[in-house]
């Protein structure tokens, strides 16, 4: 007797359905064809021990099971569930008329309980797309999944409840979540907040700075005077994500299996730190197997680079691509897959390897070869692409021992807001450009425009700092920024001096 059940691979960020068709003859056997993977080819012990522990068995026939499309490469033991279930009808232990309204999916475990499968949000989405009635899948990932409207979602924590509910018309219960309340409900308590942070005024300014217009920034300090514990506050003052962003994100953190059990929809922004002995394959994604990588999940968020010289070389070069274009293609020789990875780059180093250059007091100090040595690991075009570059100092001991708190993140996002909110107006016309940091040199020059003044102190601190041409632009942009926290229509002097200031690198006596 031939049956089918319905489940689903996931490939990038999108999901194809697979039907999975079961056949029970005479003779003896248990053949899996398909294209699965090894995971997939040692479900029959897991599916075996399941049944035989709920009282049913696999029969003793020849079993032929072919998950098709064949050509299409099946991965993961989320088919466990799927499998067992259609042994069971096509073998005539359960009746199942309604089988095929639903997709059903999850990883079986001895006694037939159910463990959690990745990438549940893209395939609620197809499922949804395909017409199905309803989605049967692991309860730690219900909620994950019940974000799609128009499908019905089922969370089952054992075998049993899916037997009973097409064999003894014992219905499951609907994981019902109201997406919007839910997603708003988490919007406004970051997890870290800048009220924290002890002094450091000019670099919270800097930051508020880069989060209102998108800029990419680089803290360059020595070892304690707070790098880490700024960069971690970025997301907290960063515009809340829109529920677009919000499942875009969702989706991509998915595919991993890195949404939280038993969490919905992402409403706080990613922040994703890697070691700096990451690969180049775990940073932008890829593998035998296609996976995102760091720079996919850090997507609508921050992704943190601490120690920037510290990373291999090569790592930083396969980022340059990525950051101009939002989007990081993999291309190998059987597949191509794209990942969208749109981010804010933050990176701190120390500005020497001792870590103590430009101080007086320093209990180390580093040769010139040390630090050409030290500094050359950052390439010019990597740079190229830093907006804002500041220096961070150790924070004096009143300021440490002051018990007044700083501002928090909540006021500094509202400014941050009100500022993308006119840059939002300001693009609305342009497909590929949402803020000032996505301006190419012709829009630059339309909604950069300087007074004589303004253009004369350009000039004047160009020559005078011997900044470089690409320092030309990123001071535009930056003062773009700066003018529309303050709601100012044009750029003005003030805006030009201040983010003159926020070039530390390309100043004579660093990166030569």
């Amino acid at each position: 007797m031939l049956k089918k059940v319905f489940a689903s691979a996931v490939f990038g960020v999108e999901a194809s359905t697979v039907t999975v068709e079961v056949n029970v003859d005479k003779g003896v056997g248990y053949h899996l064809v398909g294209l699965p993977d090894n995971a997939i080819k040692e479900s029959n012990y897991r599916i075996a021990a399941a049944l035989q522990n709920n009282g049913y068995r696999i029969p003793g026939k020849k079993i032929t099971i072919n998950m098709a499309p064949a050509d299409l490469r099946k991965e993961g033991s989320a088919y466990d569930l799927t499998l067992a279930v259609g042994i069971l009808a096509a073998s005539d232990q359960i009746k199942a008329e309604d089988l095929e309204d639903y997709l059903i999916m999850g990883e079986l475990s001895l006694d037939g309980s159910l463990q959690p499968i990745k990438g549940a949000l893209p395939i609620a989405v197809k499922a949804r797309e395909e017409g199905f009635k309803g989605f049967i899948l692991p309860s730690q990932n219900a909620k994950e999944a019940a974000i799609v409207n128009d499908l019905k979602v089922y969370g089952v924590d054992n075998i049993i409840q899916v037997i009973n509910h097409f064999d003894k018309d014992e219905p499951i219960e609907e994981t019902i979540i109201n997406t919007r309340e839910e997603f708003y409900k988490n919007l406004d308590f970051p997890e870290f907040d800048f009220a924290d942070v002890k002094g450091q005024e000019s670099i919270k300014r800097c930051m508020e700075i880069a989060a209102a217009g998108g800029h990419n920034i680089i803290l360059i300090g020595p070892p304690g005077s707070g790098k880490t514990m700024l960069a971690k506050r970025l997301p907290s003052i960063l515009p809340p994500m829109t529920l677009h962003e919000a499942l875009e994100t969702t989706k991509i953190h998915s595919v991993v299996g890195r949404v939280k059990a038993h969490a919905g929809l992402m409403a706080q922004r990613p922040f994703r730190s890697p070691h700096h002995t990451i690969s180049n394959v775990a940073l932008v994604g890829g593998g035998s197997y296609p996976q995102p990588g760091e720079i996919s999940l850090s997507h609508n968020g921050v992704l943190f680079l601490d120690e920037l010289p510290e990373f291999k070389r090569e790592v930083l070069e396969v980022m340059r691509q990525p950051l101009e274009d939002r989007e990081v293609t993999i291309s190998r020789a059987k597949f191509t897959v794209t990942y969208p990875s749109s981010f804010m780059l933050v990176a701190s180093m120390n500005p020497s390897p001792g870590g103590y250059f430009n101080d007086p007091d320093a209990p180390v100090t580093s040769s010139p070869a040390e630090m050409q040595r030290y500094l050359s690991k950052i390439s010019g075009p990597l740079l190229d692409r830093i907006d804002i570059h500041i220096e961070v100092t150790p924070v004096p001991f009143e300021k440490l021992s002051d018990d007044r708190k700083g501002e928090s993140s909540v006021d500094i996002r509202k400014r941050v807001t009100n500022a993308r909110e006119i840059q939002t107006q300001r693009f609305k016309d342009l497909d590929n450009v949402h803020y000032n940091a996505q301006m190419n040199t012709k829009q630059i020059r339309k909604y950069c425009k300087l007074d004589e003044a303004s253009l004369q102190l350009l000039k004047s601190a160009m020559e005078r700092l011997n900044l470089s041409a690409r320092a030309y632009d990123r001071i535009l942009k930056v003062a773009r920024s700066i003018a529309d926290l303050e709601g100012s229509e044009d750029v003005l002097g003030n805006h030009i001096s201040e983010a003159i200031q926020y070039r530390s690198l390309d100043r004579e006596g660093w990166l030569g």
